[in-house]
């Protein structure tokens, strides 16, 4: 199963959830889930599933080896709140997808 199908997997499990919708298109988050109009997982660059998570908690599954910051702009800015899922840790997507999504969900106003 390729990036794009695993995704349609975890946009499934998501749509339908209070507050949740998926885009699709092109661009930075075009390809989103959101709660309330803010991303909290996305596909990026066609392959690249990352989600928005707590500085600490990114900072502990980079230091794991699991993935690495996002850099949406390919010039060494790294998001600090946003990280992108390692090669070969597709089984990792949706648990960081549901992490995400309760990260957005305390930060709701």
């Amino acid at each position: 199963m390729g990036p794009t199908e695993r995704y349609a997997e975890i946009v499934k499990a998501f749509v339908g959830k209070r507050g949740v919708s998926a885009e699709s298109g092109r661009g930075f988050g075009s390809s989103a889930l959101k709660i309330d109009n803010r991303i909290f997982a996305m596909l990026a660059s066609g392959d690249q599933f990352v989600v928005k998570l707590p500085r600490q908690r990114v900072d502990a599954l980079v230091a794991a080896g699991e993935g690495e910051r996002f850099d949406p702009r390919r010039n060494g800015k790294l998001m600090k709140e946003w990280f992108v899922v390692g090669p070969r840790r597709e089984v990792r997507w949706l648990p960081l997808a549901q992490e995400a999504f309760e990260f957005a969900r305390t930060k709701r106003d």
